[in-house]
């Protein structure tokens, strides 16, 4: 079970980015709405998530790199900070800055540009960070690990984006068809602040870990016991 929950947790949190409708299906519907047609709304779908795909692949991408230049004890720390920093970012200032004004006109080219910086911008591929970690998806010059290295960060992107686009595809089109939009200004769980949360308490976590790793490698290393930093 161990080695599947990486995997399982890449899902989890596709479902939970899918469910945010600042990832995407909230401007999905409302193209819908615009052009009166549930196609267009599925259709809309392709370049968000394609968009998602990328920002998160860009931080994948940075894990492996620094994982060929660092411990991961210090990949944790570093990736911690940038969690924290970036929650903290984003509740004090993220929910004004974050509003990209794309038109409902606008083409599939369009759509993706503005599903990638959405991603980016709220830190959606840094909340993967303590989930990518433990995979260790780490290069190596060896052909045949680099060749894993990058299937599985392949794999990776591609399990978060499916799970990502298939919550997003069922939330938009219940909204469409039956629930409406409404809904959104009568009740609603504050997904921003639950997002800033997990920013931030992931963050933390990463931290911690990474903290602990590098205090058992100070203590051992007096003692000549060659343990070298946690890698898992």
């Amino acid at each position: 079970m161990s080695e599947h929950w990486p995997w399982l947790a890449l899902a989890g949190l596709g479902v939970f980015h899918g469910i945010n409708p600042a990832m995407g299906w909230l401007f999905a519907v409302a193209l819908g709405m615009h052009r009166a047609s549930r196609r267009v709304v599925l259709l809309a779908l392709v370049p968000i998530a394609l968009g998602h795909a990328l920002a998160i692949g860009v931080v994948v991408a940075l894990v492996v790199a620094l994982g060929v230049v660092f411990e991961h004890g210090s990949v944790r720390l570093l990736g911690g900070l940038t969690l924290l920093v970036w929650g903290v970012y984003h509740h004090v200032y993220g929910r004004r800055r974050h509003r990209l004004r794309v038109g409902m006109r606008t083409g599939l080219a369009g759509l993706a540009v503005w599903s990638f910086l959405m991603a980016s911008g709220h830190g959606a591929g840094l909340m993967l960070v303590p989930v990518l970690l433990p995979m260790k998806l780490t290069a190596t010059h060896a052909h045949g690990a680099a060749f894993g290295t990058f299937a599985a960060a392949v794999a990776a992107v591609g399990v978060h984006t499916l799970a990502m686009l298939g919550t997003t595809a069922a939330v938009a089109v219940l909204v469409y068809e039956w629930v409406g939009v409404g809904f959104l200004r009568r009740g609603w769980i504050n997904l921003d602040l639950v997002w800033t949360l997990a920013l931030i308490v992931s963050g933390f976590l990463l931290l911690s870990s990474g903290l602990a790793a590098g205090a058992v490698a100070s203590s051992a290393a007096p003692l000549g016991l060659g343990v070298e930093p946690l890698r898992s």
